[in-house]
């Protein structure tokens, strides 16, 4: 598959480029700013698509509805009632980071500056969840304004998480601060085990970890619901703000997760309403139960700072 077969979709403004596929998981493409020394070239806040590959981790960002990262035991118990889940991506074991991102989406430019992709899902892969979600991207001075909301549209309410998964770029030095309470540690097995406040060398982010090392697939709770990541080479700096914070409960119904490879020219780090496998966890931390016709999102201020000598990436 090619461009061709899903094209990209963008949005210039603010000195901002904004590039969307609807037909690959309502996908991010690209997100790019002007060089501020005036050259041609674009620099990259998430890593970029190549254009090619169908396999939506290697996009620059995708949504993550009507749940996000992974459900064990085969399904999940609501109310009584057992829901079957299938595993939806090979080489998983679990069904992960819900199924709009399997889908295609219908996207539309409400204003000069803002996109939106819209996804009405009925049981996909024969999972309980019926809704319709809408992503919104509107391109201001010097960021962007990012949200997702979920409207349930089946009879019986269900639980239901958000997620952001941007990857990015990462720069010998680049590091990544937010503050956060714990996480969640795990075994081989990227299910969550321990809940710890004492954190791994290199894991604390309030202290700001590297984006280099060894492997983190792990959620973090008590999220301050800000979060910054520096590229001191590129003199560059992009922090992520929740302005529904303090109303939407602040740290105890916050979280964050890190993804950060060994290897590899990116990580992640994803905004979510949810802890991994949050579904049988006691009380089931973070998810939020939607009677038909109630709506819950995620909404995220990403803002960037750049200074002399910040280098372009784009293409």
């Amino acid at each position: 598959m090619t461009e061709a077969s899903h094209p990209i979709v963008w949005l210039h403004h603010a000195g901002q480029h904004l590039g969307l596929v609807p037909s690959l998981g309502g996908s991010v493409a690209a997100w790019q700013i002007d060089d501020p020394e005036g050259s041609q070239a674009r620099i990259d806040l998430w890593r970029p698509w190549d254009g090619k590959t169908p396999d939506l981790y290697q996009m620059a960002s995708f949504a993550m509805v009507p749940w996000s990262n992974r459900i064990s035991g085969g399904g999940f118990e609501h109310a009584g009632q057992f829901h079957p889940m299938q595993p939806n991506r090979a080489g998983e074991p679990y069904p992960i980071h819900g199924d709009g991102w399997l889908q295609p989406w219908q996207i539309t430019q409400p204003a000069a500056d803002t996109l939106q992709m819209t996804l009405r899902s009925q049981h996909f892969d024969g999972n309980p969840y019926d809704y319709e979600c809408v992503q919104t991207f509107r391109l201001v001075d010097g960021g962007l304004d990012q949200s997702v909301q979920v409207r349930h549209l089946g009879p019986e309410p269900l639980p239901y998480g958000l997620g952001l998964h941007p990857w990015f770029p990462r720069t010998p030095a680049t590091r990544i601060t937010a503050p956060v309470q714990a996480v969640w540690l795990c075994g081989n097995d990227p299910l969550p085990t321990e809940l710890t406040q004492h954190f791994p060398p290199g894991w604390d982010l309030n202290a700001g970890a590297s984006a280099h090392g060894g492997l983190i697939d792990n959620a973090y709770t008590g999220w301050g619901g800000t979060a910054q990541i520096d590229w001191p080479e590129r003199g560059l700096h992009l922090t992520a703000h929740m302005p529904d914070f303090a109303q939407d409960g602040g740290t105890a119904r916050h979280y964050c997760l890190i993804y950060r490879p060994p290897q590899g020219s990116a990580f992640c780090f994803e905004p979510i309403t949810q802890p991994i496998d949050a579904f049988h966890q006691p009380g089931q931390p973070g998810l939020r139960t939607l009677a038909q016709g109630e709506a819950t999102a995620l909404k995220v201020q990403w803002r960037y700072r750049s200074g002399a000598g910040a280098a372009g990436s784009g293409q």
